[in-house]
């Protein structure tokens, strides 16, 4: 067993590192105040290849390892945990139901994306349904050569900066699951429009709902068959709830060493802060829990790098890397007194940022249900136990 990355991925963490600290740090304060997506970097991110990192070479893509990807996103949200929501959970669920779409489709929208030309918006959520993903009401009817799309998208990230969106609609109402199809929906057509929210944090990355209203769109813009759609969705969750961990984790690791750096400057009574154990032992615990949930991360990647299952990792890491990342923070704020609870420092976004990634792609709720489902077996579901 070797815990080592390979040359090729410490050079790739280092220089993504550099980028973050140099180029998205500085202004991570300023896009949350002004609410505007940084395109400009996004598109310095795809010149550099930090786009579409395991997509196929003969997609574009570099065609590394998901792990690799995973290496990127962290190194990324070490400078910014907000515009990662996008670039790489959002952008890796949209790049893999791209990578199966026809050759005009990854033309027209993988490509882009992948040189930070285009934003996507991965868009399954509806008001009445997000966990029950299968009873989305959104409806796709085929017209000759044609899909007219009529319905509404919830909660999506990035939907009011987004190109295009990958949008799941029912082509039949009665096939439950089965009935879900997959479309590519350019945003600038007739018929679509958007509506923002004002939300807690991640205000870079401006949340929004999708109306269709009459959306027509060809055929050739459906992903994959009909009915093929909810699979297709399902399939991309077991590395975008690994990506919002260590998203997650970054942050917190970043806001530990600042606090580690502050309170061994920082005296009271005549001595430093950080050789009272009421003030050390907090950070031995956090950084103890956050370590130890990064190297499940890379585990679950791994897994999956190799063919194998990492759906029970997966529901574990998007439970406790989230949590316990808040709770990093929140400490960090504390340990840095008065001054920690201003917008002097970037602690309290983080707390905001961080957040949201609870609830991302599935709430911890739903996350402990996959990991229940794992160990104990589906018959044992709450919704599928029969009481007697």
């Amino acid at each position: 067993m070797d815990f080592d990355l390979s040359k090729k991925q410490k050079m790739i963490q280092k220089e993504v590192r550099r980028f973050a600290q140099e180029e998205l740090a500085p202004l991570y304060s300023r896009w949350d105040r002004e609410k505007r997506y940084p395109r400009e970097l996004v598109k310095k991110m795809g010149e550099l290849g930090f786009l579409g990192v395991s997509v196929r070479e003969e997609n574009g893509g570099l065609g590394e390892s998901l792990l690799t990807e995973g290496i990127v996103c962290e190194e990324l949200s070490r400078g910014d945990c907000s515009i990662t929501m996008s670039t790489h959970v959002a952008g890796h669920l949209c790049a893999r139901v791209l990578e199966q779409g026809k050759q005009e489709v990854k033309k027209k929208f993988l490509e882009p994306f992948i040189a930070g030309e285009q934003i996507p918006a991965f868009c399954l959520t509806e008001p009445d349904c997000g966990t029950d993903a299968a009873a989305i009401q959104t409806r796709a009817e085929k017209k000759g050569a044609s899909y007219i799309l009529n319905g509404e998208k919830s909660g999506i990230t990035g939907i009011m900066d987004a190109d295009f969106a990958i949008v799941f609609a029912k082509t039949d109402l009665e096939a439950g699951a089965r009935g879900v199809s997959c479309f590519v929906v350019p945003c600038d057509l007739p018929g679509v429009s958007r509506q923002a929210y004002d939300d807690l944090g991640c205000n870079a990355v401006v949340r929004g709902s999708l109306f269709l209203h009459n959306v027509e769109i060809p055929e050739s813009y459906r992903i994959g068959e009909e009915g093929r759609g909810f699979k297709l969705a399902m399939e991309g969750f077991d590395v975008s709830r690994v990506y919002l961990s260590l998203e997650a984790i970054a942050p917190a690791l970043v806001s530990l060493q600042e606090t580690i750096d502050y309170v061994k400057k920082r005296n009271a009574f005549s001595r430093p802060l950080a050789t009272f154990e009421g003030v050390s032992f907090p950070i031995v615990e956090h950084m103890s829990l956050l370590e130890s949930v990064r190297l499940l991360c890379y585990k679950a990647l791994w897994l999956r790098d190799q063919g194998r299952s990492n759906t029970r990792e997966a529901g574990m890491v998007k439970w406790m890397a989230p949590r316990f990342a808040t709770n990093a923070i929140r400490d960090c704020i504390i340990l840095h007194g008065h001054y920690g609870y201003t917008k002097e420092y970037p602690l309290e976004q983080r707390l905001r940022d961080v957040l949201a990634i609870e609830i991302a792609d599935g709430t911890p709720q739903v996350s402990k249900l996959v990991v229940q489902r794992e160990i104990m077996g589906r018959e044992f579901m709450p919704y599928n136990y029969k009481y007697k």
